[in-house]
């Protein structure tokens, strides 16, 4: 699966563009793990860096940001991809997301 659209990449650019507190356009999840990534922006002048909530499983969800090609070459203990959830839509902004992460120590969707 292509982790990014056209339209989607269009989306988070303009967001890197405009730097405020949007909301996520895409997430991203270990389809075997608890890794989950919501992403809302990519910077303009590189394309292979994304910013968003980051959650490796491990209780800490942090704001910040990810390489989209790391996300890419990522292989996890089955040896599958991550993947992008095609029914994700953000009903709040990013501050909220990480704002309940922080009290469930987890991305809550």
């Amino acid at each position: 699966m292509q982790l990014l659209t056209k339209e989607l990449k269009k989306k988070l650019i303009r967001n890197g563009e405009a730097r405020n507190d949007h909301f996520p356009v895409v997430k991203f999840f270990d389809p075997c793990g608890a890794a989950t990534w919501l992403i809302s922006e990519m910077d303009p002048t590189d394309f292979d860096t994304l910013f968003g909530l980051c959650d490796l499983g491990m209780g800490f969800p942090e704001l910040g940001y990810v390489s989209l090609s790391e996300l890419a070459s990522v292989r996890n203990a089955l040896g599958l991809n991550m993947e992008r959830d095609l029914h994700f839509k953000a009903d709040k902004t990013l501050s909220q997301y990480a704002a309940a992460a922080r009290v469930h120590q987890r991305i809550i969707t």
